[in-house]
Parts: structure tokens; sequence; C-alpha cells
């Protein structure tokens, strides 16, 4: 069994963690508290991810980061980054799809913070950067860990989107999901079950570990 679908895995779910949670912050701080008539709009795209099948995501991305479309070129002409077929690639479009999965339960904590507390910060003189980190963010820490888990989850287990991106690329793009489908393919079962083993314990982990914290809350 060849280890490196495991650290790509690995690495593209920590890379996300890390990117989603600096945007999906501040993110849901506006859905959750500035609401217009174009904000419904706007979530109904965001979360299409959650509706969606991975490959119709994964055939669009391919062919607006394809170099002969204008984004693609657009991308590689001006940042000298290819995106299709690299682990830049595969990293964006995880991301764009793992993002619903971190800002949803995000929102939600958000929004189940009881109204006085924030205005309360507010009647003291506190600013709304002060609010945010020091009242907002620790009241919501369990959502924010559920997002992280979830998007994080995903990510690891995600086939149709990174497949259709990036393809599989020996130490590039052969993410483990991939490693277990081409296992399957070629017969070779006994590496297929062990990669799907080591993505099952690793998912009853993380939920042991979310509804432990829940609970203990």
């Amino acid at each position: 069994m060849n280890p490196f679908p495991i650290f790509l895995s690995l690495k593209l779910c920590f890379l996300n963690i890390i990117i989603l949670l600096s945007i999906g912050l501040p993110l849901s701080y506006f859905l959750a508290f500035h609401k217009n008539r174009f904000s419904y709009l706007f979530q109904s795209l965001l979360y299409l991810p959650l509706f969606l099948p991975p490959t119709v995501i994964g055939f669009y991305l391919l062919i607006f980061f394809s170099p002969n479309n204008f984004l693609g070129s657009f991308i590689l002409q001006n940042f000298g980054l290819r995106l299709v077929f690299t682990f830049p690639g595969i990293l964006i479009a995880s991301l764009l799809f793992s993002l619903p999965f971190m800002v949803q339960p995000i929102v939600i904590g958000f929004k189940k913070i009881p109204i006085e507390i924030i205005e309360a910060s507010y009647t003291l003189g506190k600013n709304k950067f002060f609010t945010f980190f020091k009242i907002i963010l620790p009241e919501s820490k369990v959502s924010i860990l559920t997002g992280c888990i979830f998007s994080s989850a995903h990510t690891m287990g995600e086939f149709g989107v990174t497949y259709m991106i990036g393809g599989s690329i020996p130490n590039e793009t052969k993410t483990i999901s991939i490693a277990i489908y081409e296992a399957v393919e070629a017969g070779r079962y006994h590496d297929a079950h062990k990669y799907s083993m080591l993505i099952f314990f690793v998912s009853i982990l993380l939920i042991y570990f979310l509804l432990k914290t829940n609970e203990d809350r």
C-alpha cells in the first residue's frame, strides 16, 4: 500500500481547515447578522455543494479552470498557476466544495447567541472587532469545531470533485479516496480495505470527539 495518498489527503485536510476558517468566520458573521434581499441568493449559491452531485461541480470547475478558458488562462498567465491536474487545483476545488460544510454550522452557532449579550457589549462601548473575538467566537466554539470536523471529514472522503479536477497523478493529485477506487478497479482489495479502514476509524474518532464535546458543553 502506497502511503502517499494518505499524506496527500491529510495535507489537503490541514490546508482546508486553515483556509476555510479564515474565510468562513467572517463570511458566517456576515450571513448571520446581515440580512438583505441579496443574502438569500448568495446563500443559495454558497450551499449548492450540499445538493449538487460532486461530479457536476467538478465538471464545471474543470471547464472554468482549464487553460483554454478565460479564468484558467488568466490565472496561468498572471500568476503562473495551472489549476487543472495539479495539487493547487484540487485544493481550490476542495475549498469551494467544502465551504458550506464549514459555514453552515458556524452560522447556526452565531444565530443561537442571545442578541442581548451582543447588544450589552456594544452598550459598554466595545466595538464590533472586540465583540466578535471576545464574545461571539467564545460563545460559538462548539459550532466552529463542528464546522472544522464536518469540512475535514468531507475533504478526506471526497472523490468526485478532486478526481474531475486533479485526475489521478501519483505523488501529485491521487488522494486516498481515489486510491481506493483504483485499488478496487485493479482487484487489489487488500489495499482498498486498508485505505477504507483508515478512513472508517478516522471518521469514528471525529464523530466521537464531536459528540463528546457537545455533551460536555
